[in-house]
């Protein structure tokens, strides 16, 4: 079912509502694959599509959940600006399918998240009835704050038909210092030493073995001067260099596209000073990993071991969350990290607050409350 405005969304969930039926909210359908193979009637609301407000003066753009991610930067991008969160995902990755997974590139590090950036929604709840939430500018302060509340949902509260963004200039100029070589450990204390430096590093990574990389934005006096800054105060890791094109080496690291693409695929969210300790067992396991956010992302190869990969997580004061991996172990592994029995009742409760008859709950994520 692919509707193509806001009333034959509510008229759908009606009928399901009607039926005693489920529905599964997708968008361009990129991301599938995680979660429990199913077999549920889908709600596509990749009909939604186009670009219905932007005004680059106030830094906002309104747009239909299932406009293409390309068509919206392209616009930003032809007025000089740019989603700061730096979304990413496959060819056919619509806005409101980012929004839902929660989706943040390389420069979440200092941009924040998806969540920072959407500022109001339009979507229709289980009831089959129309709400909005947020506003079309930048700062408000009015009511509960669902916008953060429905990013990273994966489609289990509502369906989201239209959203709202803060967009923000594109930097002028951009650099990126490269450290070639640099041990595991060298590399994460040299991420998390820049991080602390005065000088609004925007992004840093670590490919093993390879490149540690850090990111400057701006306009080109600034980027020198904390250059010659950065230079300095890491010189015990020695001298980087200023890459001519580092665009390949941060298209690897950007949803862990560098590690082996048939292999099981996991996302874990870590502190960074815990983080090299935590994932050192799964190395030794046969593990391989890329790391972002100055260590606070890593994205993890590693067949089987998948409670060693949640308790290691788990200890370090993370969770892991399982991207990719064959239909027999999506069968039985959940794709989210469990969440502490508390936290799960207090979940289940805000998912029957905006859907109390369960429609969007599919079985996907193989939680106690998708069981009804």
């Amino acid at each position: 079912m692919t509707p193509q405005n806001t009333k034959e969304v509510c008229e759908i969930i009606g009928q399901a509502l009607a039926g005693g039926e489920k529905l599964e909210i997708v968008g361009g359908g990129t991301r599938a694959q995680i979660g429990a193979p199913r077999e549920i009637p889908t709600l596509c609301l990749a009909g939604l599509s186009g670009i219905l407000d932007y005004d680059p003066a106030e830094l906002v753009l309104t747009a239909r959940a299932g406009t293409p991610l390309a068509e919206i930067e392209a616009a930003v991008d032809a007025r000089g600006q740019a989603l700061a969160f730096e979304p990413y995902g496959a060819p056919g990755s619509t806005i409101g399918g980012v929004l839902a997974a929660g989706v943040a590139g390389s420069r979440r590090v200092s941009a924040g998240g998806a969540r920072d950036h959407l500022l109001g929604f339009e979507a229709v709840s289980g009831r089959g009835e129309i709400f909005r939430a947020g506003a079309k500018v930048v700062k408000n302060v009015t009511g509960y704050d669902l916008p953060k509340l429905v990013c990273g949902s994966w489609g289990r509260l509502a369906a989201v038909t239209e959203v709202t963004l803060k967009v923000l200039p594109r930097a002028p100029e951009r650099m990126t210092l490269c450290w070639r070589g640099l041990a595991d450990e060298a590399a994460f204390a040299l991420m998390r030493a820049a991080l602390r430096a005065p000088c609004d590093v925007a992004a840093a990574a670590h490919l093993p073995g390879e490149a540690t990389l850090l990111r400057l934005d701006g306009v080109g006096p600034s980027i020198a001067a904390r250059w010659v800054y950065l230079g300095a105060a890491l010189a015990a890791y020695g001298q980087p260099e200023a890459l001519a094109d580092a665009a390949p080496f941060w298209a690897r690291v950007q949803g862990g596209t560098g590690l082996n693409p048939d292999a099981t695929l996991w996302r874990l969210s870590l502190p960074p000073r815990a983080a090299l300790g935590a994932i050192a067992p799964l190395l030794a396991a046969g593990g391989a990993y890329l790391a972002d956010w100055a260590g606070g992302l890593i994205w993890l190869a590693l067949e089987g071991h998948e409670a060693r990969i949640r308790s290691a997580a788990e200890a370090a004061g993370g969770h892991a969350t399982l991207l990719r991996a064959p239909a027999a172990v999506r069968t039985r592994i959940p794709a989210l990290h469990p969440q502490a029995p508390g936290v799960e009742a207090l979940s289940r409760r805000v998912r029957r607050g905006f859907d109390p008859m369960g429609i969007f709950e599919t079985n996907r994520f193989l939680d106690e409350a998708d069981a009804n």
